[in-house]
């Protein structure tokens, strides 16, 4: 059975994505010494070397790649260090029954249930067995259903979320009659007998 990794996008909070500003130092050059932001289709243009692609590498495979395309030029044994001075920042959505729907920076791996506590926990109507996460991987849409009760008892895993998820926690609408009905009947003298399950 397919589990959430099998959806996951190809990502690590380490690698170097669009609009991210690079130090790059060349030992012992300083004119090839400087920062670089990288371009929104992910390439960096550097002095001798020209455009070269910068998205999805680690700090370290872009020091080295930086290294052997100044070795193809004129300089002999580039000594390359570099490092993310500025980060172009990540964003993921909660939506539905949250206390505090919004977007919300993601810097590094979260789970579910703490993408929900961001969003301010559950609101009086939200089911927790019924949130839904969108993902999009490429050009595919994926959407997960899981349920937060069966994750606090452990169950199974807490899954992760990435940047472009969006999180949104369904409705119950037995709780919501319930409250409606319960509304009305304070206006009321005689007792009523609820004939209404509350969906859990």
């Amino acid at each position: 059975m397919p589990s959430a990794a099998d959806y996951a996008p190809e990502i690590t909070f380490s690698e170097i994505r669009p609009l991210d500003v690079i130090q790059v130092d060349v030992f012992g050059i300083p004119e090839l010494s400087g920062e670089v932001q990288v371009s929104a289709n992910g390439s960096v243009d550097f002095p001798l070397i020209g455009s070269i692609e910068a998205q999805g590498r680690t700090i370290e495979e872009f020091s080295l790649l930086m290294e052997n395309s100044l070795r193809s030029t004129y300089v002999r044994e580039p000594d390359v260090t570099s490092r993310i001075t500025e980060r172009n920042e990540q964003f993921f959505t909660v939506g539905g029954e949250v206390a505090r729907p919004g977007r919300f920076p993601i810097s590094g791996p979260i789970s579910l249930m703490q993408a929900v506590a961001m969003g301010g926990g559950f609101d009086e109507y939200a089911t927790r067995n019924e949130v839904l996460v969108f993902r999009t991987v490429g050009e595919d849409r994926y959407i997960g259903v899981y349920n937060l009760e069966g994750i606090q008892r452990g169950n199974y895993a807490d899954p992760a979320i990435y940047p472009d998820d969006i999180v949104m926690v369904g409705d119950s609408p037995g709780a919501r009659r319930l409250q409606n009905i319960l509304a009305i009947t304070t206006a009321l003298t005689s007792p009523l007998i609820l004939l209404e399950r509350v969906l859990r």
